[in-house]
């Protein structure tokens, strides 16, 4: 999931213990809980256990992203190689709606056909960014109450919709964004005391095993999100404090099978990628093609701000936004490239600083399937952050570059079906 490695303060989310029930050393209690991951295209398409204790993963379908969809290609063969492997498969859905129902209303009458996992299972609803919320507090936008109700209507939509599917519907977020643009209480008392899923971290050394002290202590939680440093690389870790991840299985977990082999691309066409970022206040920059050494190995200026950028492909088609740090929000996707152009032809408004930016690269039909590998750097960090991918081979920083808050001030794309970075 895309969640907490971005976002600051998370790491002592709770200091609070969990005292009454997790930390009861019943034998009944403790033998409902299992450990399991969750995945999403930074796993790529056949992830492995963990562990060999793991019991159960969550596989990331697709979600709504302010009104867009987008798929995660590697949903399918993720639900499949896990069952293989005997983990309790579960699904969630991004649920960037805010407190939109039409758009929520869109996104689950696209998706939930399209649910792999078995009736009963779980289908969560991640929902940590995009809350409808207007008021500043000195430190950051907080949902009015009017919105945080709003905010919940359609949280509520969305899990009726997914129980009347026969799924067993959860909230995923962490504490703080639920505190403040949510009135989870409300969730608990129509979905029962199992119906959370609550990510809250210790720190980010590698933990295969929840801290309790650090528990996020709400109403409702049936599963912990304890790190997003399962093992090293990052992967985040979760532990089902209630034996809800049996859901959809009977109780039982399913025998593990020889895990199908992904076929090796039979049609690979080179792809160039060229593209340029305009310095802010100044001129365009020479663009660059793919990414090599010295000045020509990325577009930019080293410690300078940039406000537009373009991109184009020889072949296929590539889109393309970016977020800037005066609007505190993503931009509309581009799909042409024009310079001349700077209202259909780039991403970006002159005078506004580029912190972030997203690429999604379509392989043309029949085609050996190949995605953007991109990374970035800010002008506040002396290296590259981690590589992205627009849909799901590697264990990439997130599903975009930059770092909210940092100008961007260099930029590195390449078209592959694999990293070369």
């Amino acid at each position: 999931m895309k969640k907490l490695n971005r976002l600051k303060g998370v790491v002592a989310i709770a200091m609070a213990f969990f005292i009454g029930l997790v930390m009861v050393s019943s034998a009944t209690q403790a033998s409902t809980r299992s450990q399991g991951t969750d995945w999403s295209k930074f796993q790529g398409h056949y992830p492995a256990k963990a562990y060999k204790s793991d019991e159960f993963s969550i596989a990331q379908l697709g979600g709504s992203y302010g009104g867009t969809l987008i798929n995660q290609a590697t949903y399918n063969t993720q639900v499949s190689n896990g069952r293989a492997q005997g983990l309790r498969m579960h699904t969630y859905l991004w649920y960037g709606i805010g407190d939109n129902q039409y758009n929520a209303k869109n996104m689950l009458d696209y998706y939930l056909p399209k649910v792999k996992t078995p009736k009963g299972s779980i289908v969560a609803l991640d929902y940590e960014d995009g809350a409808k919320a207007t008021y500043w507090n000195g430190k950051e936008y907080v949902s009015t109450l009017a919105e945080k109700e709003s905010n919940t209507r359609a949280i509520i939509y969305g899990m009726r919709r997914i129980k009347a599917e026969g799924y067993t519907p959860m909230y995923y977020s962490y504490k703080p964004y639920t505190l403040a643009h949510v009135n989870y209480q409300e969730i608990v008392k129509e979905f029962g005391n199992k119906s959370l899923w609550i990510a809250g971290y210790a720190d980010y050394q590698v933990r295969s095993k929840p801290l309790y002290s650090y528990f996020p202590s709400m109403n409702g939680v049936a599963i912990w999100q304890f790190t997003s440093t399962y093992k090293a690389g990052g992967l985040d870790g979760n532990v089902d404090l209630t034996g809800i991840t049996k859901n959809g299985y009977n109780g039982q977990t399913p025998t593990p099978s020889k895990p199908n082999k992904p076929s090796k691309p039979t049609n690979k066409k080179a792809v160039h990628v060229t593209y340029a970022l305009h310095q802010k206040g100044k001129q365009w920059l020479n663009p660059v093609k793919d990414f090599g050494s010295g000045s020509n190995g990325f577009a930019g200026v080293p410690n300078s701000v940039h406000d537009m950028l373009y991109i184009k492909v020889n072949r296929g088609s590539i889109k393309y936004r970016v977020h800037t740090k005066e609007d505190g929000c993503w931009l509309p996707w581009v799909k042409q490239a024009n310079k001349n152009d700077t209202v259909n032809g780039v991403a970006g408004i002159k005078g506004h600083t580029i912190d972030g930016v997203q690429m999604y690269y379509t392989t043309p039909s029949g085609e050996t399937y190949q995605q953007a590998y991109y990374r970035s750097q800010t002008t506040q960090r002396a290296n590259y952050l981690g590589t992205c991918a627009d849909n799901g081979t590697v264990a990439g920083y997130d599903s975009w570059a930059g770092m909210l808050g940092e100008p961007l001030d260099r930029l590195q794309i390449h078209i592959n079906d694999n990293s070369k970075y």
